[in-house]
């Protein structure tokens, strides 16, 4: 099936024949849909945090984190690309010398773009975009509000201007405060500052596209002093990009390797799913996980910080139950009503069920049964009240084996054309902000291989297209759905104030992202 060529290019991104073998074969077999059997709520899978204890568990985690190694962990490797799609539609589709705006908005109902010029003015880079108009045309103020509405786009837009939706996301303006404004890299830094800082250092790893390195090196030196002299703390920032040996072979509808008009194989990269891989290259004690959009102007940030705490305060005392625990079945010849404990609290604190006959194994069994349940990376993940945002949540589900564990589960992941599946699905209370709190080591602090907890049937088969001709693509089991399938798991209720994507442009116009009065 390989030629000589093949088996370079594999040698060249680190990826065996018997990996392609292994994903093709997925091709075949299909990926089935998980088997959801309800939606987590509160009190049954997910947890809600009184006022009291939140501020205990802060507290808590401000007393030990100078003790600990502390890691902000931020997938920021996409393009901002999306984020303008009706930007793009409108300059290809309307001509100011022909349409009215009124009429294009009416003939394609694009509403989405009577929104942006509503409020166009709030906008972080109004200001500088039409600089750069008048700059170029000396009449562009006595042009019709028709041209002007078109130049002001394209000009956001072409590669002669300022070419925004070829920019990396977390470099994009997306707050203007009264000195300047504001990237969501450099809002990330100062956020990190308020919950991330251990001995005075703050750290954050930034996964990003390779190509866009010199741009990400340029803004953390362009902002470095300004930053540290404001918040207080130094900052360690570190980059990695998506490893070439986690991209997918892609095939043709009828599963064979695909091959480019040259003959050589197409290899996509898989998903946000293949950063499990740089995540496994981070050595902390407590890793924050959190996407590069979602960040918010300077007066919501120590609200936003005290919940990180609060999750990283839950961590904690449960990673102290867990090394406790670990140790007394390393170590000692535990008891029946130790065993009992240990299953609780798996069961009650943890969310991972023992096996159903575990009462008929031997004593020793029953120990090793313990110890595998608690031996896992543990998560503490935010999860916000459902308001019809797009994005997967957190649910009850039965693997092939009979094994029930709780989940984030993607809609993708959902047979829909079952009712029963759909009902759970769309009578979910919650969903998946990625606001996560990670513990990656043992009770003997070495730390976990963690794609040995990833659940490769949780994998995504999409249809795309390549020089015309129809292939089908493979992403990796998503970071945080099946990248993290094996983990122990806590889901804790926090607020909407802790999600505030920008997905759209638009959304840079709602109140987390505008300033008032903020230098």
């Amino acid at each position: 099936m390989f030629t000589e060529k093949d088996h370079q290019l594999l040698r060249e991104k680190g990826i065996t024949e018997k990996v392609v073998m292994q994903q093709i074969e997925i091709f075949k077999e299909g990926i089935p849909y998980v088997n959801l059997l309800e939606s987590a709520t509160v009190n049954n899978g997910i947890t809600s945090v009184s006022e009291a204890e939140k501020q205990r568990l802060i507290s808590d985690y401000d007393t030990k984190k100078d003790s600990l190694d502390v890691m902000k962990f931020v997938p920021a490797s996409g393009a901002a690309t999306r984020m303008f799609r009706a930007l793009f539609r409108f300059v290809e589709n309307f001509n100011p010398e022909r349409d009215t705006f009124n009429t294009y908005i009416n003939r394609e109902k694009a509403e989405a773009m009577q929104t942006f010029f509503i409020g166009v003015e709030k906008l972080p880079f109004y200001d500088e975009v039409m600089q750069r108009l008048r700059q170029k045309d000396e009449g562009f103020d006595r042009l019709s509000d028709d041209r002007q509405k078109y130049l002001f786009v394209k000009e956001m837009l072409s590669e002669d201007g300022f070419d925004y939706g070829s920019f990396p996301k977390g470099l994009l303006p997306f707050h203007k405060y009264k000195t300047h404004s504001a990237t969501a890299f450099e809002e990330h830094l100062y956020e990190a500052a308020l919950y991330n800082v251990s001995n005075g250092v703050a750290k954050l790893h930034f996964t990003i596209s390779d190509q866009h390195a010199s741009k990400f090196d340029s803004e953390f030196n362009r902002i470095e002093d300004y930053v540290e002299e404001k918040s207080g703390a130094a900052f360690h920032i570190s980059f990695s990009f998506q490893k070439k040996s986690t991209d997918t072979i892609a095939v043709t509808p009828d599963d064979k390797p695909f091959r480019n008009e040259d003959g050589s194989l197409l290899f996509r990269p898989a998903g946000h799913g293949a950063l499990v891989e740089n995540l496994n290259d981070q050595n902390a004690d407590i890793i924050f996980i959190k996407n590069i959009d979602n960040v918010v102007v300077y007066r919501y940030k120590h609200e936003m910080a005290n919940y990180k705490k609060m999750l990283a305060g839950i961590l904690l005392q449960c990673q102290e139950k867990v090394f406790a625990y670990a140790r007394m079945l390393n170590e000692e010849q535990v008891s029946e009503e130790q065993i009992n404990e240990i299953k609780d609290f798996l069961h009650e604190k943890l969310n991972t069920l023992t096996a159903p006959d575990f009462y008929k194994y031997t004593r020793e069994y029953q120990v090793e049964h313990l110890m595998e349940k608690l031996n896992r990376p543990i998560r503490v993940c935010g999860m916000v009240r459902n308001e019809g945002d797009p994005g997967g949540g957190p649910f009850w589900i039965k693997d092939e084996d009979g094994k029930v564990s709780l989940q984030i589960i993607e809609s993708a992941q959902i047979d829909k054309s079952s009712r029963r599946q759909m009902k759970i699905l769309n009578g979910a209370t919650h969903f998946n902000p990625v606001d996560i709190v990670c513990g990656v080591k043992n009770y003997k602090g070495e730390k976990y291989h963690l794609p040995d907890f990833v659940n490769p049937k949780q994998a995504f088969i999409t249809s795309k297209t390549k020089e015309g001709k129809e292939l089908k693509a493979l992403e990796r089991p998503g970071l945080w759905n099946g990248g993290m399938a094996f983990w122990n798991t806590v889901f804790v209720e926090v607020p909407l104030i802790t999600f505030n994507p920008v997905k759209t442009v638009n959304d840079l116009l709602k109140p987390a992202h505008q300033v008032k009065g903020e230098a």
